[in-house]
């Protein structure tokens, strides 16, 4: 099983980002490895902008920053240096602000000047500390966090419960061996899709004999969740489903083909999952519509009490009805559908 042990992210958090921090990744993900993990991506979050900012032009190392979550003015203030930054996240939490135009503008930058960036960029609505996954990574304390890749550990499993009973074998083996680490935060158990074949959530769940339009109005997503929460030996961050519209390649797939309108993604985000992820955008979008949208999820999230993102994202160029050309692995290209 060795082979699927991938662990999506390795995110140190630290109010002061320097080459010894990056370092203290560094050992962090050797140990990792040395025991049969497959680490996908290394990652950094701190609220220090000038200090990640600073990183981010100088290292030769292929770590991921964030910024965690920051308000919409200072969103502003550092727009133009996030723009042009090469691997630097951010989330802007929406919570408390009486959504409008101005709000939506931010994105609409960014779709202009550099739209690869619409997929380092979130809007989020009551954000949870420590989660290791970027964009919603947010800084409360330091020390570290580790997400997996859950959906890999799912091949060969013939029931629901065999890969869920394999993830619990995982997460165990890795808060033993991270407890012994200063400053280990927990692991973030949320299911966290990418591309197709085994890294596909929905190739799972179809292996099962689930059709997804049926699958939203069962019980199974609840299930998985409830597990989630309840086997994680330390959890920290997020604890939920991610339909990440793009990343998963046979989620993808059902958009194309009208099986996952923004409605259904609100539906699913709300019971089991963690917001709007990766959802394709038109450059010919209304701003007025991006803006309702923002609007449903923050009510969403007050009434419910539960953290949720929206991530729109765009190539720059397709409009409503046109295919997209993002020229990134992580992200399948579509037809564009209006919201």
């Amino acid at each position: 099983m060795d082979q699927l042990k991938v662990i999506r992210t390795v995110c140190l958090f630290t109010a002061h980002p320097s080459e010894h921090t990056l370092a203290q990744l560094e050992h962090l993900c050797r140990a990792l490895a040395a025991r049969g993990f497959v680490i996908q991506t290394h990652r950094l979050c701190s609220p220090d902008r000038n200090g990640v900012f600073a990183l981010d032009r100088r290292t030769a190392t292929p770590v991921l920053f964030s910024l965690g979550s920051q308000t919409f003015d200072s969103a502003q203030e550092f727009l133009a240096e996030f723009v042009a930054a090469n691997n630097v996240h951010c989330n802007v939490d929406l919570t408390r602000e009486q959504i409008d135009h101005r709000h939506v503008s931010l994105l609409t930058t960014l779709m202009r000047e550099r739209p690869s960036k619409t997929f380092n960029f979130a809007y989020t609505f009551n954000p949870v500390a420590s989660t290791p996954y970027f964009p919603s990574a947010t800084y409360a304390t330091d020390g570290f966090a580790i997400g997996l890749q859950p959906t890999d550990l799912s091949d060969g499993c013939q029931t629901l419960q065999a890969w869920l009973d394999r993830l619990k074998a995982v997460w165990t083996e890795l808060d033993s061996m991270c407890s012994a680490e200063a400053g280990f935060l927990g692991i973030d158990p949320s299911i966290a899709p990418l591309g197709a074949g085994r890294g596909s959530f929905l190739h799972f769940l179809k292996r099962l004999g689930q059709d997804f339009s049926r699958s939203v109005t069962t019980d199974v997503y609840l299930r998985i969740t409830r597990f989630l929460t309840e086997a994680a030996p330390k959890k920290v961050g997020l604890c939920g489903i991610m339909f990440a519209c793009l990343e998963d390649f046979e989620l993808a797939a059902e958009y194309e083909q009208g099986q996952f309108p923004i409605e259904r993604a609100v539906f699913v985000s709300l019971h089991s999952g963690l917001g709007i992820d990766t959802y394709p955008l038109g450059v010919d979008e209304r701003p007025e519509r991006i803006a309702e949208v923002l609007r449903l999820v923050q009510g969403l999230s007050h009434k419910y009490h539960k953290p949720l993102s929206v991530r729109l994202v765009s190539d720059g160029n397709a409009k409503v009805g046109d295919l997209t050309h993002f020229g990134n692995a992580y992200l399948k290209d579509v037809v564009v559908r209006s919201l």
